[in-house]
């Protein structure tokens, strides 16, 4: 993997840019933003920010065990744990983004502007923040490990686990410790926060602009359908044979990726050919190939 990396150098530059930027919004939004209003946001980061915050007035550490430190002191049991679930590749790539980031989050975020206002609105900003920078990153099919390794791991281990449960409960646990380091309900509420406006932002990011509608048209008249949506709105689509299940009579099914504006014109169209028509109108996340984004 080292050894790819070295011989393509174009590709090691644009990922080491990636990482930079969203390793910068990332320690923004970590430090500047949630540390100072004293909460933690799920993840990793969130947890060493709870280490600081115990281990702060010792004699060892004063200032308590630095977020960045304590960020990759707790991905190491993570990593050998996860190792074999993931992969060398995605290993090496994540390790070197982990170390910018507790770099960044160490030594460049104490020298710049810190939030010192209200902690909801600490919540919000940190979280745009926190989920711009782990979208910057994951671009490049890297990660800043943590949480990011135990979900993965479980998911390829178990399937059948939803990752969005998975990922509610190991984040959950840390902000509920939030709550209890810092004493207070507040804390807990603003953590949670944080942590749902991050996913939802990286998810816009990473899939928003691409999200579609899939309409199914079941109909007699599928040839007819077909020929007016391919004029009318330009759009591809795909036509499978089916039978009905209580009449046993042949039908088409239409299957056509669609914007949400372009849903109501083939519904239109639908029914004006056959006001009998069975149409279906689901949300997919992305769409790649000829007419949306390209693979």
């Amino acid at each position: 993997m080292v050894k790819k990396l070295i011989q393509n150098p174009k590709r090691l530059s644009i990922d080491l840019l990636f990482d930079i930027v969203g390793s910068l919004l990332y320690g923004a939004g970590i430090y500047s933003f949630a540390y100072t209003a004293q909460f933690a946001p799920g993840g990793v980061s969130g947890l060493a920010i709870l280490l600081n915050t115990l281990t702060r007035g010792l004699s060892l550490c004063p200032a308590g065990i630095p977020i960045g430190l304590g960020t990759l002191l707790i991905n190491i049991p993570i990593i050998f744990f996860c190792f074999k679930a993931l992969g060398k590749a995605y290993f090496l790539r994540s390790v070197k983004t982990m170390v910018i980031s507790s770099a960044i989050v160490d030594y460049l975020m104490p020298c710049l502007w810190t939030y010192q206002g209200s902690p909801m609105l600490a919540a919000i900003f940190g979280g745009i923040l926190v989920g711009a920078g782990l979208a910057c990153i994951y671009l490049r099919d890297s990660s800043t490990g943590g949480s990011d390794y135990i979900i993965l791991a479980i998911q390829k281990t178990h399937p059948q686990f939803s990752l969005g449960m998975v990922s509610l409960a190991v984040d959950g646990v840390v902000i509920l410790l939030g709550g209890i380091v810092y004493g207070n309900v507040d804390a807990a509420l603003y953590g949670m926060i944080m942590t749902i406006t991050y996913s939802v932002m990286i998810d816009k990011i990473l899939m928003g602009n691409d999200s579609r509608k899939l309409t199914t048209i079941i109909s007699t008249r599928g040839p007819a359908i077909s020929e007016r949506i391919t004029v009318e709105i330009d759009r591809g689509l795909t036509v499978l044979q089916g039978k009905g299940g209580f009449t046993g009579e042949e039908k088409d099914l239409i299957l056509c990726a669609c914007s949400k504006a372009e849903v109501f014109k083939i519904k239109r169209i639908a029914h004006e050919i056959d006001d009998q028509s069975f149409v279906l109108v689901s949300s997919i996340d992305a769409a790649y190939g000829n007419g949306f984004k390209p693979h």
